[in-house]
């Protein structure tokens, strides 16, 4: 469930946020760039500064992604930007809502207020999240996270991940849920490892609970089989 709830976010992210550079300036290296535009009902430009401020009625469209609100900002200097007010993000299967969506020239991206994103059968929802793309997709979710998908829920008083190493951690009242794997398990801290593993390790007033038996220790490893079933190991 961790790994599946980090994936969906960062792919969320990256749409919405991707979306923000619809008045960017042309592409320096050539390549014919994806159509864009912007609506709104009013929408002022400061040459001076490279400040664009759209308001009310909000549309941003790039390919096939679009985020609509009720303020938008961008600087072609800095290449800053925001969205705020009932911000809605889609492209194709996935869809973000939060209070506010803001990007910097650094790479960094974040959603702010009643974040919830769907992806499919996927979902999230948490009250700040941070994605960093060139740190190896690097998620942060502070303040409490929740996923859910079609095997189960994971959530944490703090998330963070990697995606592109699939490791991701749980800090804080860690809790893993798998009805189709028959299988409870929580502890101070969970850290999954995906990519060559399929492991997760609990510690810290670590428990787990499978086939009606429980096991509690400092420190819980779950081995994830190919075949989708699980086998806790102290």
């Amino acid at each position: 469930m961790n790994k599946m709830r980090i994936l969906s976010l960062g792919l969320a992210l990256s749409v919405a946020f991707g979306s923000l550079s619809v008045a960017a300036a042309p592409a320096k290296d050539g390549k014919e760039k994806v159509p864009a535009s912007l609506d709104a009902d009013e929408v002022e430009y400061d040459m001076r500064t490279g400040q664009i401020t759209a308001t009310e009625n909000v549309l941003m469209k790039r390919g096939d992604a679009k985020v609509t609100g009720h303020k938008a900002t961008y600087n072609l200097n800095t290449m800053d930007g925001s969205v705020i007010g009932d911000v809605i993000a889609v492209r194709g299967d996935m869809r973000v809502t939060c209070d506010q969506l803001i990007s910097d020239a650094a790479e960094h991206m974040q959603a702010i207020g009643k974040v919830h994103g769907t992806q499919l059968d996927r979902e999230f929802t948490g009250e700040k999240v941070d994605y960093y793309p060139n740190q190896n997709d690097y998620i942060r979710i502070e303040n409490g996270g929740t996923a859910k998908s079609k095997d189960g829920i994971f959530r944490a008083d703090f998330l963070e991940g990697w995606m592109k190493d699939e490791h991701y951690v749980g800090i804080g009242n860690a809790y893993v849920n798998s009805p189709t794997k028959d299988l409870e398990a929580g502890g101070d801290r969970v850290d999954y490892y995906g990519k060559e593993e399929g492991k997760a390790i609990m510690t810290g007033h670590a428990w787990a609970i499978q086939d009606n038996n429980t096991l509690h220790g400092n420190k819980l490893t779950l081995y994830m089989a190919k075949d989708g079933s699980a086998k806790v190991q102290k």
